[in-house]
């Protein structure tokens, strides 16, 4: 009896967790245990740099058939209006579930900066004004699309693809044997990610094993309280609001969701990365959970960019935890700018180094926080990293199926 894919991918996770432990068991010093962080960095690498090696024609070609498909139909409008709609709502309760979490259980309360002192030493934080934020942003929307491509600057290749679908819309009938190409062009992406995907359980493994073994256990101990405050409401996020969001649209139960949506979720754990899910999220989206290409193509690499809801989530409670730990009461006021802020922050902000880190000073300055502080964050950041990234991968592929649902079969 052959093993799903699915199957195998779940395994592999299971098995890369068991790893990642023994091998912190042996301690960081063990021969064994510096020859299997080799070996599982190389395999690990080599699956994200694969899914990375189709992501920019993927995204390019999803999105400008997407957009052609849906304008062909008179439903473009309806399915902007409707994915951004969604995007809005699933951030604003994620937001809002963080910031109520960490009022609730207070991280940081009775803690001092004073014990994370030399770590904020040796940490200089990248400072930037709002204003510089949004023009930073904007700047790098609009791209050359051939620079775009080769950066894997997914936001600018998907606001390209955009304006390149309706284009190609408008020109009618003149454009037809260019998006016949882009048609195909899409199918053998899908084609190659198909083939990937068979060295996911291995690459998955790998990955997961690595990031056990590499964390800092005793660190985590002492921000036990913020983590698992973080880690509780961005679960709770992602396995209760979202489905209970989705069964209330569309009627899909959250037993099918999952197991439509498993391979990709786990990819999403293992990597820590959205975009290098995304060739992942839309094989699962039209092939497991049954979106319409169009729909898929276009909110999937859409939200990969601009819907990052455990990102979201996280940067409103991280918030709350540093003005806890410099003794700061952040009133209602302050807590609303920290809403809005970490909203705008969420999207992102392509073309700058390190801008998830940047986007968190951004918050932090909003209500004129320590940006050094941010120091503290970095050890735990990356194990936080994954869970985060599988919520806002389940956002754009719960997001999808509304989308499909709301826009209907016309």
């Amino acid at each position: 009896m052959r093993i799903s894919l699915n199957s195998q991918i779940f395994i592999g996770a299971a098995l890369g967790v068991a790893l990642g432990l023994f091998f912190a068991e042996l301690g960081p010093d063990a021969e064994f245990t510096q020859q299997g962080i080799f070996v599982c960095g190389l395999a690990g690498n080599l699956f994200i740099d694969m899914l990375k090696m189709v992501l920019a024609p993927l995204v390019f070609t999803s999105i400008a058939v997407g957009v052609a498909n849906l304008r062909m139909h008179s439903q473009m409008h309806r399915v902007w209006k409707y994915t951004l709609g969604f995007f809005v709502l699933s951030m604003t309760l994620s937001i809002l579930l963080g910031l109520s979490a960490a009022n609730l259980f207070a991280p940081g309360k009775g803690l001092s900066l004073d014990l994370f002192a030399s770590a904020q030493q040796h940490f200089s934080a990248k400072q930037m004004t709002f204003a510089e934020f949004i023009a930073e942003f904007l700047h790098g929307i609009f791209l050359n699309p051939f620079a775009a491509l080769s950066q894997g600057n997914v936001l600018a290749i998907v606001v390209f693809a955009l304006i390149m679908g309706i284009a190609i819309v408008v020109g009618g009938d003149r454009y037809r044997n260019i998006l016949l190409l882009l048609q195909e062009g899409l199918e053998l992406m899908l084609r190659l990610v198909g083939w990937i995907m068979h060295l996911a359980p291995y690459g998955i493994m790998a990955l997961l094993a690595k990031l056990l073994a590499t964390q800092n256990m005793a660190l985590l101990g002492s921000l036990i309280k913020f983590v698992a405050v973080v880690l509780g409401s961005t679960l709770l996020h992602g396995f209760v609001v979202l489905p209970l969001l989705l069964y209330l649209v569309t009627g899909v139960t959250p037993l099918r969701f999952f197991r439509g949506a498993r391979e990709a979720l786990i990819t999403a754990l293992a990597t820590s990365s959205s975009s290098a899910t995304l060739p992942v999220s839309l094989r699962c989206t039209e092939q497991h959970l049954h979106v319409k290409p169009g729909i898929a193509g276009f909110v999937i690499p859409l939200g990969a960019t601009v819907n990052m809801d455990g990102t979201a989530l996280y940067e409103a409670a991280a918030a709350l935890f540093i003005a806890n730990l410099s003794g700061i009461e952040l009133s209602f006021v302050q807590q609303l700018i920290v809403f809005f802020t970490a909203m705008i922050a969420a999207i992102g902000a392509p073309g700058i180094p390190s801008a998830g880190m940047v986007t968190m000073v951004m918050v932090l300055q909003s209500v004129g926080l320590p940006a050094e502080a941010i120091a503290i964050l970095l050890p735990i950041d990356r194990i936080l990293d994954t869970f985060r990234t599988m919520v806002n991968v389940e956002g754009d592929m719960v997001g999808s199926l509304v989308v499909q649902k709301l826009v209907g079969d016309k």
